[in-house]
C-alpha cells in the first residue's frame, strides 16, 4: 500500500467517523426531545414515525465494520427474550395505558431504530476501545435519552435494558438480535 492510499484510507475513516457521530448526536437529540412534542395525537404519530423512520434509515447508511458472533445469533435472540421474560414477571402486573392503533406498529419501528443508532453506531463507533466500553456507552447513552420520556426512575431500567442489548450486539456479532429483542419487549408493553 503507497503511503497516498493509507492517507485517502485515513481520511475516508475519518470521514465515516464523522458522519457516525453526527449521527448518533442528532438522533439522540431526536429521541430526547420526544415528549416536549406539544401537538394533537395524530400529528405525533407521524411525527414520531418520520423521526424514527429518518434515525434507522440514517443509521444504517452509516459505513461500519463487521465481526463475528461469539455465540449463534438465534441462542443470543432466545436469552434476550427470556430474560425480557423474566423481567416482566418479576415486575408484575403493568397498568393499562391508552394506546392507540398506531402504538404497536409504532414502538416496533422505534425498537428497530433505536438498536440501528445505538447498537449498530454508537457501538462500533465505541468498540475500538473494547467491548466492555461499547456495551456500557452505548447502554448509557440508550437509558440517558429515555429520561425525558420516563424519568429518572426508568434509568436503571433503561440501562440495563441497554446492556442486555449490548451483550446482544457482542455476543451475536449483529445490532438485529437487539433489535429484535427489543421489538419483542416494546410489544409485550404495549399488548400487556
Amino acid at each position: 500500500m503507497s503511503s497516498r492510499e493509507a492517507v485517502a484510507g485515513r481520511t475516508a475513516e475519518q470521514g465515516d467517523t464523522a458522519v457516525a457521530i453526527a449521527v448518533v448526536v442528532a438522533g439522540s437529540i431526536l429521541l430526547a426531545l420526544r415528549p416536549l412534542s406539544d401537538v394533537g395525537a395524530d400529528t405525533r404519530v407521524v411525527l414520531f414515525g418520520a423521526t424514527y423512520l429518518t434515525i434507522g434509515f440514517a443509521s444504517i447508511a452509516v459505513p461500519v465494520g463487521r465481526d463475528g458472533p461469539r455465540l449463534s445469533p438465534a441462542m443470543a435472540l432466545g436469552l434476550g427474550v427470556a430474560a425480557v421474560l423474566v423481567a416482566a414477571w418479576a415486575a408484575g402486573p403493568s397498568f393499562p395505558s391508552p394506546w392507540s392503533a398506531a402504538a404497536l406498529p409504532l414502538s416496533m419501528l422505534a425498537a428497530v431504530a433505536e438498536e440501528a443508532l445505538f447498537r449498530r453506531v454508537a457501538y462500533a463507533r465505541l468498540e475500538r476501545f473494547g467491548a466492555v466500553i461499547a456495551i456500557v456507552g452505548s447502554a448509557l447513552l440508550f437509558g440517558l435519552v429515555h429520561v425525558p420520556a420516563y424519568g429518572l426512575a426508568a434509568l436503571p431500567v433503561d440501562v440495563g435494558a441497554g446492556l442486555l442489548f449490548g451483550w446482544q450486539r457482542w455476543a451475536s456479532g449483529t445490532w438485529t438480535v437487539p433489535a429484535a429483542t427489543h421489538a419483542f419487549a416494546n410489544a409485550m408493553v404495549v399488548l400487556r
